[in-house]
């Protein structure tokens, strides 16, 4: 059996290793598009900030894992996939059949249509290579500009901080992490991180980078902002690196359609990761969810099958935490509430705490929490778990802080409720 895997990252190693352990003789193809061994992009901030050197980015870090597993690495950029010919061709010339495929190719950043977005200066923050450069001009005092300021815009910020660099951070949302957090949690991270030192301008849009003066650039932004920069930070989010599927045949909405075994409607042709829009039994919905917990679950699920075992995925986790220049916030579900549901809000604006409660009928179907971190776990198991709350909804709108109680009375009552009818 031929297994061709696309993508190095997370979802990629976990799988290829799996289908190892369960296909000794199995012929397995690991392909990434960039020179260095499997890496970890969320390892690269801790890179910026001086924590780990490269090698500690490295997803294995014995240089012979691979080879003893007899796992074959190859450097490619997958350009099309042929479901007639069952293979994949590579930027090289080169083309890989396969029996089973799987599609880990992550995401990518996307790019935003300003004047002067290729002007030497301004970087994504995505690949080694791309922290390279950043290190090389970002040095203490610094001037740096930052586009974005989303999750993962706010984990580089932190690294940048970090550096000594006098930062500027341009967010086109009302707030930060708009993609995450409401307006009030939003507002708690903003002044924060203005707190520690970092000029924020949000509701704004850069409308072009040209050549600066003293400066290596000059970042111009809408309401006739003028900020000199040393270095631009490109973060305006990212996108399911897909787009080498078009015209494959293959079903792609924001990312590769699957079912609950992570298999896309064509046979032998699965996904995991960043890129996987994958079903979530307990919403009956299709959801991108690009955290690497979601991508080690999708992996794990898609390598079983592709070595003919049984797995099915029981639920996408749909939870971001976020660690900003020491302030953890986190977003649970549907956060953002939904369509005539109910919510509870406890904002301590001195205190820098807030917790927000969304409900539908008697289930709380998604939270904000910013500053707190003793509910976590709770706030997941309710969610998650579709609790019915019955009482305790109300209770929980007088004084949300009585998660745990809550959790303890309703989940425990349910579970029970399970067993006797499984019994």
């Amino acid at each position: 059996m031929k297994h061709v895997i696309l993508g190095n990252g997370p979802a990629g190693v976990i799988a290829a290793e799996i289908i190892r352990k369960h296909a000794a003789g199995d012929d397995i193809v690991l392909v990434g598009a960039e020179p260095e061994p499997p890496y970890s992009r969320m390892a690269i901030p801790y890179l910026l900030i001086g924590k780990i050197d490269e090698k500690g980015t490295y997803l294995r870090k014995d240089p012979g894992h691979f080879d003893r597993l007899d796992l074959r690495l190859k450097k490619g950029r997958a350009r099309g996939v042929s479901l007639a010919s069952r293979s994949v061709s590579l930027d090289d010339g080169s083309s890989l059949p396969f029996d089973r495929l799987l599609i880990a190719t992550g995401s990518v950043p996307t790019r935003p249509p300003i004047p002067g977005i290729d002007l030497p200066g301004v970087h994504a923050c995505w690949t080694l290579e791309d922290a390279r450069r950043i290190m090389a001009l970002a040095r203490p005092g610094a001037r740096v500009v930052q586009m974005g300021a989303g999750f993962i815009g706010c984990i580089i910020m932190e690294a940048l901080a970090a550096r000594g660099v006098q930062l500027s951070v341009i967010e086109m949302g009302d707030r930060l992490v708009p993609r995450m957090m409401g307006p009030a949690a939003g507002g708690l991270i903003r002044r924060w991180v203005e707190g520690k030192g970092v000029t924020v301008h949000t509701s704004a849009k850069v409308e072009a980078i040209v050549p600066g003066g003293d400066a290596a650039l000059e970042v111009r932004l809408s309401g006739g902002h003028r900020l000199p920069a040393d270095l631009v930070i490109s973060a305006t989010g990212v996108k399911p690196n897909v787009g080498f599927l078009k015209g494959a045949g293959i079903d792609c909405r924001q990312g590769v359609v699957t079912d609950a075994r992570m298999m896309s409607h064509a046979p032998g042709v699965y996904a995991a990761g960043d890129c996987a829009e994958a079903y979530d039994a307990i919403t009956n919905s299709w959801i991108v969810s690009a955290i690497q917990p979601n991508a080690a679950d999708q992996a794990s699920c898609a390598a079983l099958n592709m070595v003919g075992r049984t797995a099915q995925l029981g639920a996408v986790t749909y939870i971001n935490v976020l660690d900003t220049m020491g302030l953890v916030s986190s977003s649970f579900g549907q956060w953002q509430g939904v369509p005539g549901g109910g919510h509870v809000e406890l904002l301590d604006e001195d205190g820098f705490k807030l917790l927000r409660l969304e409900f539908h009928d008697d289930v709380m179907v998604g939270a904000n929490a910013v500053g707190l971190t003793d509910h976590l776990g709770v706030l997941r198991g309710l969610i998650e778990g579709r609790v019915r709350l019955g009482e305790w909804k109300d209770r929980l709108l007088r004084d949300p802080m009585r998660l745990q109680e809550a959790y303890l009375a309703r989940a425990q009552a349910q579970d029970d409720w399970l067993r006797r009818r499984v019994g």
